[in-house]
């Protein structure tokens, strides 16, 4: 038999099953339980294996409830902010290229993104704009140019 695993007493069974039950999505409800399983002296194998956890994982979110107590239980994906992402265009800008888009590149073919990417690049006097840059600002101009087609007829 695994040995069991010991919880610092910050909660006591009853407290952590109401976080269980309170807890505000899946990744932390599922983190809630096998410390409640754990506080009714199951073994951090058996309680895991229980929730659908890792072992490794488990002993992780045990090891950090008895270091930094219970707010280490919290699910910290859920507070982050979006990538804050400056424009590289400004609304001006923007209705430059979306015109633009309307028409070939100067260079012939499809717009794509290395494209867009350095029309941005020479119309900003940046010496790099990334691909990627370019294939967002393209396919958002695009949508918005589509709607605008439909939303007419």
């Amino acid at each position: 038999m695994p040995p069991k695993a010991r919880l610092v007493p910050y909660l006591n069974s009853e407290e952590i099953k109401n976080r269980y039950l309170q807890a505000p999505d899946t990744t932390e409800a599922r983190r809630w339980h096998l410390l409640l399983l754990i506080s009714w002296d199951w073994s951090i194998k058996n309680a895991a294996e229980i929730v659908g956890l890792s072992y490794d994982y488990a002993k992780e979110i045990v090891g950090r409830y008895n270091k930094q107590g219970p707010s280490s239980v919290r699910n910290g994906k859920r507070n982050r902010r979006p990538s804050q992402h400056k424009a590289l265009l400004t609304p001006t800008q923007q209705q430059e290229l979306s015109q633009a888009l309307q028409s070939p590149p100067p260079d012939g073919g499809e717009w794509s993104g290395p494209k867009v990417a350095r029309w941005i690049a020479e119309k900003t006097g940046r010496d790099r704009v990334w691909p990627q840059r370019g294939w967002e600002y393209l396919k958002r101009l695009r949508a918005r140019s589509q709607g605008d087609r439909e939303s007419r007829e």
